[in-house]
């Protein structure tokens, strides 16, 4: 079952995912096998041999009728990462013609993309690669017509007033504005990916060099705070 709270991407439609899919967490009624969220929507897969389809739209219903989730509390526990990048050199090639497209002089640009603090809006396309957002009215920007043949893993890209921090290397039509060290999937660890939905981005700028060296450590120098 799909609960949608808007048909685009804004703030309150995603507070409003994210809080439904905490408080079913919170709820864990039988039946229900796998609670998710896209970037407005909060996803529900359920066992009908356990909980009926009827029963369970009956519920939700009750559930959503009970307060206003737009305006909602985001979940407990949410952590603020500060992730070293550098932003442009011949590791983000693409900034200026971000800069440009935003209306912003590249010193403007650094600055801006520096300076926000982004929420992870959903995880997908990849294991663990999260969409942050939303920046400031400039960056709505478009995606580019053609790919780019080849994104490296870490690398940030923007476009559409997000930024989306890669977790593999791929193909892309996001502009490659900045570059990190970080592994945001770890297959290896208990905890497997290493943002959620709901946590908190500030990057930190760093400079080439240090992003090489921070190439050693798998968190690729990130360090997280829980959020009070």
């Amino acid at each position: 079952m799909l609960i949608s709270f808007g048909e685009r991407l804004n703030e309150p439609a995603n507070r409003a995912a994210l809080a439904l899919r905490a408080e079913l967490g919170r709820l864990t009624w039988d039946g229900i096998e796998e609670v998710s969220t896209s970037l407005v929507s909060t996803y529900i897969r359920f066992d009908p041999l356990h909980l009926e389809h009827r029963t369970l739209r009956d519920k939700l219903e009750g559930l959503l009728a009970s307060k206003d989730w737009y305006a909602a509390p985001l979940p407990e526990n949410r952590r603020l990462w500060r992730i070293p990048a550098v932003f442009g050199s011949e590791l983000a090639p693409q900034l200026e013609q971000a800069a440009r497209a935003a209306g912003l002089s590249p010193e403007d640009a650094i600055a801006q993309l520096a300076a926000a603090r982004v929420r992870v809006q959903t995880i997908g396309f990849a294991p663990g690669q999260p969409y942050l957002g939303e920046l400031p009215e400039a960056w709505d920007i478009p995606r580019q017509s053609q790919l780019t043949n080849r994104i490296p893993e870490g690398a940030l890209a923007v476009a559409i007033r997000q930024m989306v921090l890669f977790s593999v290397a791929t193909p892309t039509g996001w502009m490659h504005v900045g570059q990190t060290a970080v592994q945001l999937f770890q297959p290896q660890s208990a905890d497997p990916f290493v943002l959620r939905p709901g946590d908190e981005v500030a990057f930190t700028p760093a400079t080439a060099e240090e992003i090489t060296n921070l190439r050693a450590d798998p968190m690729g120098g990130a360090k997280a705070e829980v959020l009070k």
